[in-house]
């Protein structure tokens, strides 16, 4: 008697749980506004950063 095969299925990371969990949860509109936050608190960080270095380039050049 033969054993039947066994096939390996791909075990869903953590973040792809999430996601599943997400779009159970929520409407297509919520995920959409909550990426769009996401992405705006991205972007101001970048801003902040950049604000940062900026300063830093000014400082340097008026102590010069």
């Amino acid at each position: 008697m033969q054993a039947a095969p066994v096939r390996a299925t791909p075990i869903p990371s953590f973040t792809d749980a999430l996601r599943a969990v997400e779009s159970l949860l929520m409407s297509s509109g919520q995920r959409t506004a909550r990426r769009n936050a996401w992405t705006s608190v991205l972007e101001d960080r970048r801003r902040a950063k950049d604000r940062v270095e900026a300063q830093r380039v000014l400082e340097s050049v008026s102590h010069s």
